[in-house]
């Protein structure tokens, strides 16, 4: 006989819809909301089998298991008789709730705060929405469901940043000796002087081969990063190595003119920030491994998921006005038309010529653009001071 789980203080609803991203960011808040004592976390997960390939402890054929002090659910069908809704319900990116879990919720006094934490957003009108209440109707009863978006000014509900985090990675940075040991274990050499190190994991785009095409026919030697998955196909194509894509796989390095190819297996979150910290530029896709590229303080390139009527440069350009608001101009149009030409499939060829006059500069930006973003506070604290007056 099991023993029966104990309260819960925090429940987390994620659908799992694009591999890693919602999964990245509902697990690191998790794990945070645990970590720095903010009590009991439940997290509920369509999709084990995904999950698991960046929590290795985690096994996907339990319905339910305990991984670093985190109660996780497999999120399928009827839901446990026995699940008591937390004092705090988040459904992250509106994920829909099941009716009855809302109607337990509805019927516990007091009820639950329920929040809908939103996708991340550099866009004005969310500073307006942010911590909306939303009055919703249970039968005779009603819960308000508040609406809590990310974002990068004092009126959003900030990035997730764990204690810890920023002087962690100041420590890794600055040991050369560690570095050269983390390459090491890559079965890489130490980075040569004037080597560029970068690491790519991004969506499929036409850019990337124009990008690809620039390392390999360069000055300079590059040593590119890149994780097995979507983009595996562009990368080798720009690079000539078409012949390899059927073959390839994770350790292998494969050659290209100045170019190195390092294929990495998937890695746990830790690992994944590591490998951003230890690179000169970063490509990053989607919100977790998009904020963990803000967080490495490294210079980044954003290539977001596609959408209708090309929305997602619209996200871009609002997130550009902020990001780029401290360069000086010309620096920073270069930068501005380098993220557009990556994200509209443009060939990049001649923007990226341009790297040695801008990467320095570029380079010194990334870092103070990361102390800007937590002076406010990160994402916990200031969802914990939210919740405070409302529970």
């Amino acid at each position: 006989m099991t023993s029966p789980l104990p309260p819960f203080d925090w429940d987390i609803f994620c659908t799992v819809v694009d591999n890693f991203g919602d999964i990245g960011v509902t697990w690191r808040l998790a794990r945070q909301l645990e970590r720095e004592g903010h009590g009991q976390v439940r997290l509920w997960v369509d999709d084990l089998a995904s999950f698991a390939r960046i929590c290795p402890g985690l096994d996907p054929a339990l319905d339910g298991q305990w991984v670093e002090g985190i109660h996780i659910q497999h999120w399928q069908g009827p839901l446990p008789a026995d699940a008591i809704p937390a004092s705090v319900v988040i459904e992250a990116f509106a994920c829909e709730l099941p009716a009855p879990f809302i109607e337990r919720m509805a019927e516990q006094s007091p009820p639950p705060c329920w929040i809908n934490l939103e996708y991340l957003s550099a866009e004005a009108w969310v500073e307006d929405c942010h911590g909306l209440a939303s009055p919703q109707r249970v039968g005779r009863l009603s819960l308000n469901k508040y609406f809590f978006f990310p974002g990068f000014t004092p009126r959003t509900g900030g990035l997730l940043c764990e204690q810890g985090l920023v002087a962690e990675r100041d420590r890794w940075q600055q040991d050369e000796a560690g570095l050269a040991a983390y390459w090491a274990s890559l079965g890489l050499p130490p980075k040569a002087q004037d080597e560029l190190r970068i690491s790519l994991f991004t969506y499929e785009s036409e850019a990337l081969k124009s990008l690809v095409a620039s390392w390999s026919q360069g000055a300079t030697p590059v040593t590119l990063l890149l994780p097995m998955g979507r983009a595996l196909s562009d990368v080798l194509c720009g690079a000539g190595l078409e012949s390899a894509i059927g073959t390839a796989r994770a350790g292998d390095l494969l050659q290209a003119g100045q170019l190195a190819i390092k294929l990495l297996p998937m890695t746990s979150q830790a690992g994944y920030d590591r490998l951003l910290w230890s690179c000169d530029l970063n490509l990053v896709r989607g919100e977790d491994s998009f904020v963990r590229a803000q967080w490495a303080a490294r210079p980044f390139l954003w290539h977001i998921y596609q959408q209708e009527e090309e929305a997602h440069l619209v996200k871009l350009a609002h997130f550009l006005d902020h990001y780029l608001e401290a360069l000086p101009a010309e620096d920073g149009q270069w930068l501005r038309e380098l993220n557009l030409a990556l994200n509209r499939g443009e060939d990049c060829s001649e923007l990226w010529a341009q790297w040695p006059i801008h990467g320095t500069l570029w380079q010194q930006h990334a870092r103070s653009w990361s102390q800007k973003l937590l002076r406010e506070g990160d994402l916990v604290t200031r969802l914990v001071k939210f919740l405070e007056s409302r529970i």
